[in-house]
């Protein structure tokens, strides 16, 4: 991970507005609906290669302008909605800086063919069991 939450927290930019939800009287006068916003070309903390990945890895989650939107507005208070967002954005940015690796296509061994044909028996026995004779 080549990047810091403090580092991120610089970088983001913060909107408030007023949520529903619980909170009684205090969600018609306090803005506490937390949307962050974050450009990954903008960003200082990754290299090319990692912008480019995290383009093609978040497309789905830019905004028309390029920016990744994380909006919470789970908690009474915009200070701990703005913990969680900025928490969900270096999850995310974590995940989409994982490569995976490809996987290696394989048979099936000689003791799974050999199980799959024995379980096959086995139902074909049982079903052969529950048929009525009717030569009788």
């Amino acid at each position: 991970m080549s990047f810091s939450k403090a580092g991120l927290q610089k970088e983001t930019f913060y909107k408030t507005s007023r949520s529903g939800g619980k909170g009684g009287q205090n969600v018609n006068k306090v803005s506490s609906k937390v949307e962050l916003l974050f450009s990954v070309d903008n960003s200082a903390l990754f290299t090319d290669d990692e912008k480019q990945l995290l383009n093609e890895k978040l497309q789905n989650r830019l905004n028309k302008d390029g920016y990744v939107q994380v909006i919470c507005d789970e908690e009474r208070s915009q200070y701990l909605n703005k913990e969680k967002a900025l928490e969900r954005l270096t999850a995310l940015l974590t995940r989409s800086l994982q490569v995976q690796k490809p996987r290696k296509a394989t048979r099936p061994g000689k003791k799974a063919k050999a199980e799959r044909l024995d379980n096959k028996k086995m139902l074909s026995a049982k079903k052969e069991s529950r048929k009525r004779n009717f030569d009788i």
